[in-house]
């Protein structure tokens, strides 16, 4: 099997690191050819100048029908992917490696705003964050992340994504139920307002919810604990595609475990000592309309 090795290379994204093996007949260059879709959901992922990991997180066999299984050390994919699951695979790879390292990717966005980090959290629903975060910045916050927060074990803010959109989906990741990019943007603020980077770790002081809809009159709520366990579970859970098919009849293996669940709730439940609160608004100006009155 080692003679038919096309390829071996390695990502990171702060201090995780994955190798990816490529077994078959033909040579390339690199395991992906565009990285926006890692970079967009990740916090600067990178390709690593040198190989040094022992063994593969992820092996790629193009020979054979279309099949992937996890072996609870590495995914290991069998036959013609797309490069879209492959993607998906790798961010879910990365993510265990980040919380290894006592790092939590969570999806949501963050701004320091009015000398506090507010979280604007995905949630169950996700609706919300993106515009919440870019009202945020129009009315002067600097931007903490936008698609990805990762948090350290004493809740801070210590990397982020920092692309707002999405512009582009490669093959397997297509979806008619996603408006266009910047649509959102169009209808709510005309065009895309700029804004400047926080790039310090900071503290989450504060936790929002947001449910953005036309028909929404405005609404603050306070969250019970469980509330705010329920969604922050929800927004960690998100990467490692639990709920997600790769292929048509091709799921995502399991690759959570009892032991990795109980540790993610540990944090969670840590995490969510400090104020959350659900909001409900037509517009993103009216939801940082409501948030302004708490903070």
């Amino acid at each position: 099997m080692s003679e038919r090795l096309q390829l071996s290379e390695e990502m990171t994204a702060g201090p995780a690191r994955i190798r990816i093996d490529v077994l078959g007949d033909a040579p390339r260059e690199h395991v992906l050819d565009d990285l926006s879709f890692l970079t967009y959901r990740l916090a600067d992922v990178r390709i690593a100048p040198d190989v040094t990991r022992p063994e593969a997180d992820i092996v790629l066999c193009e020979e054979g029908a279309p099949s992937v299984g996890y072996d609870g050390r590495r995914l290991t994919f069998t036959g013609p992917w797309a490069a879209g699951p492959i993607q998906k695979a790798i961010v879910t790879m990365l993510t265990l490696r980040l919380e290894a390292t006592g790092l939590h990717p969570s999806h949501s966005s963050a701004v320091r705003y009015r000398d506090r980090t507010v979280l604007f959290l995905g949630g169950e629903s996700n609706h919300g964050k993106s515009m919440g975060q870019i009202e945020a910045c129009r009315r002067g916050a600097l931007l903490v992340s936008t698609e990805t927060t990762v948090l350290d074990e004493d809740g801070r803010a210590v990397m982020g994504s920092q692309q707002p959109f999405l512009k582009r989906r490669t093959e397997g990741t297509e979806r008619a139920d996603k408006a266009a990019p910047e649509a959102g943007v169009a209808r709510f603020f005309g065009e895309m307002p700029s804004w400047q980077v926080y790039a310090e770790p900071s503290r989450v002081d504060i936790v929002v919810v947001p449910a953005i809809d036309g028909n929404f009159a405005p609404a603050l709520t306070e969250m019970i604990p469980f509330e705010r366990e329920f969604q922050t579970l929800h927004s960690l859970q998100n990467y490692l595609l639990l709920n997600e098919l790769l292929a048509p009849g091709i799921p995502m293996p399991l690759v959570d475990t009892d032991s990795l669940r109980q540790a993610r709730a540990a944090f969670v439940h840590r995490f969510c000592d400090r104020p959350y609160f659900f909001v409900r608004a037509a517009t993103p100006q009216v939801l940082l309309d409501e948030v302004d009155r708490v903070l």
